[in-house]
């Protein structure tokens, strides 16, 4: 391959723009193609297909304006296997400082059976239009679309043909993605050995994820001879989608050893694009999308996060801050363990004894149990629990509210108040307010509330509540707070955290008085 100085060079053909955009509901605007493509040029893609220049007069417009601010890439554009796509394409594409005209034709049996071609039509067509794209650009890239479909010696055929036509590039399509790694190294091998001129020219290779084995098909043609790997950012693409860059380009990275190849992708910035691409298309990257996913660097198993504590070679391959992240997460819940609570105390701040840790991470177990994931938040909310913990004279020991469009919210609470276990059913408007007068039933008191304001720690329907009190009597004043999935008890808890302070200050404003003959009256 004398156009390639470097043997073991793999060119990145990024077709987001162009393949990617075809995903139903992915379409993006002049704008946000521009953005994507600087961000490729930007990243050290080879080449970018930013359109179709003849499909519309704003993939013109996209097309020709990317060509003209490109600084780095070379820009490509798609034409049909026809003189006025190809003129079309070149016409938006011939300002950019490195160009390439990209013409494709469907080559299988069932592809040619659309325009009604013979094989000896097709071939006359595909050496024609390939000469005239190499008349008016001197990079071509030719496809014959279905490749993997298509009799192995009118393969070998047409490819001859469109060497001799001028094209630099042929890039062999797994249109359908029906092909296997196996198939696809020898496919590219065999045809590398048997088509004359084949040594001339950059083999390249599209594979579809109909299967599920783009990526692999992909490496495997690379390592049956190919130097170009066409993908899109997040695997973007008609269907199933396509190659991903991110994917192929971390993987030669990381397996280096049985795939000595690589790319000029500045992979730090790999998760920047991931995220922008998926905001602008309106595809969501999946949790556990290889490399980009929010999981591909998260690890909550308790024995993977304590290894990962101790060594993060044991249960990860690569390394975050290699595309762009600031590093490994390691998410909380119900599978995590006392080494990663503790390290996540530690990050946040807070340092805690092993009697003290004990405590915390029985609450933090109740509330991973309750919860998908338990964010920084969460633990900080936990660990504010804690300041009051031996002054606790009312203990919330269980509850049950009632409520809906019938009428009045119903509220049964039962206190435990020093030692003493006391029930009250109180009816209010809203179960909040149910539950206040059930505790003061319980409690009377004459503290005025002051606030109540409820606060979701995290997102979701599953989030912790943080609801804080203000309590005030006769001067004083008491905050109580307290998080839960659910926002009524954190109500009822925060409010009896509050009394539980307003107790402790009455004790402290008179001394050797007792704050429950101020505030607690007559229970027996």
């Amino acid at each position: 391959m004398t156009n390639v100085t470097d043997q073991d060079r793999v060119l990145i053909f990024d077709t987001t723009l162009r393949d990617g955009e075809q995903s139903p509901g992915a379409t993006m605007t002049h704008a946000e193609k521009l953005e994507i493509a600087e961000l490729l040029d930007d990243m050290g893609v080879d080449i970018i297909e930013a359109g179709f220049p003849i499909a519309s007069e704003g993939d013109f417009k996209a097309v020709s304006e990317i060509a003209q601010r490109s600084k780095n890439s070379r820009i490509c554009g798609l034409a049909r296997a026809n003189i006025n796509d190809i003129d079309r394409c070149w016409e938006a594409i011939k300002h950019a400082e490195k160009s390439r005209i990209h013409t494709f034709i469907g080559t299988s049996p069932l592809h040619r059976a659309i325009p009604n071609l013979t094989q000896d039509e097709m071939a006359d067509k595909i050496h024609d239009t390939v000469s005239h794209a190499r008349n008016l650009c001197e990079n071509v890239q030719w496809s014959p679309m279905d490749a993997t479909r298509t009799e192995w010696d009118y393969l070998c055929r047409v490819i001859e043909i469109a060497i001799k036509a001028g094209a630099t590039t042929i890039n062999i399509p797994d249109t359908v993605g029906y092909t296997a790694p196996l198939e696809s190294a020898d496919l590219i091998k065999r045809l590398i050995e048997t088509v004359p001129g084949a040594d001339e020219v950059i083999f390249a290779t599209h594979c579809h994820n109909d299967l599920g084995m783009a990526t692999a098909n992909s490496l495997a043609a690379v390592i049956g001879g190919a130097r170009q790997i066409e993908c899109t950012i997040n695997g973007l693409g008609e269907r199933a989608g396509n190659t991903a860059l991110e994917e192929v380009v971390m993987a030669m990275r990381t397996r280096n050893d049985i795939m000595p190849f690589h790319t000029g992708i500045d992979t730090t910035k790999i998760m920047h694009i991931s995220r922008r691409v998926a905001t602008v298309s309106g595809f969501n990257v999946q949790f556990n999308k290889a490399i980009v996913g929010k999981n591909a660097f998260a690890h909550e198993s308790g024995i993977h996060q304590d290894g990962m504590l101790k060594n993060r070679d044991n249960f990860e391959i690569m390394r975050p801050e290699d595309i762009g992240l600031s590093g490994t997460s390691l998410p909380l819940g119900k599978h995590s363990g006392r080494a990663a609570l503790r390290d996540k105390l530690e990050t946040l701040g807070f340092e805690v004894g092993d009697n003290q840790l004990k405590d915390i991470f029985v609450r933090f177990k109740d509330l991973a149990d309750r919860k998908k994931e338990v964010f920084d938040d969460d633990i900080i909310a936990l660990m504010s629990l804690d300041d009051d913990e031996g002054n606790d004279h009312l203990q919330l020991v269980s509850m049950k509210v009632t409520c809906g469009t019938g009428g009045q919210a119903e509220s049964t609470v039962e206190l435990e108040v020093d030692g003493t276990d006391v029930i009250a059913t109180e009816h209010g408007d809203g179960p909040v307010d149910a539950t206040f007068k059930a505790i003061r039933a319980i409690f009377p008191n004459t503290a005025r509330l002051q606030l109540y304001q409820v606060h979701a720690v995290t997102e979701g329907t599953d989030a912790q509540a943080t609801v804080s009190v203000r309590l005030e009597e006769d001067g004083m004043i008491a905050t109580g707070q307290s998080a839960n999935t659910d926002t009524v008890v954190a109500s009822a808890k925060a409010y009896i955290h509050a009394l539980n302070r307003l107790i402790v200050r009455r004790e402290k404003a008179g001394p050797g008085a007792d704050a429950r003959e101020i505030s607690y009256k007559d229970l027996t």
